[in-house]
């Protein structure tokens, strides 16, 4: 994973605070907001959260970091 903003690979350190604010995020702010762009304007990336899997998608498709 790395951190587009100083074009470097993220840390250990770094990687796993960013897994833990996903998780804390996952398990109390989920239902506050959920759908992001990220990456380049002139190809942004749609990111959204759910508490279910894509319908049609086997749930053991989704790795658990």
């Amino acid at each position: 994973m790395r951190n587009e903003r100083h074009e470097e690979r993220l840390s250990d350190e770094e990687l796993e605070l960013f897994l833990q604010y996903l998780h804390r995020f996952a398990n109390h702010d989920l239902d506050l907001f959920a759908l992001m762009e990220v990456g380049d304007p002139d190809h942004p990336a749609y990111v959204s959260f759910s508490r279910a899997p894509v319908p049609g998608t086997d749930a053991s498709a989704y790795r658990r970091p």
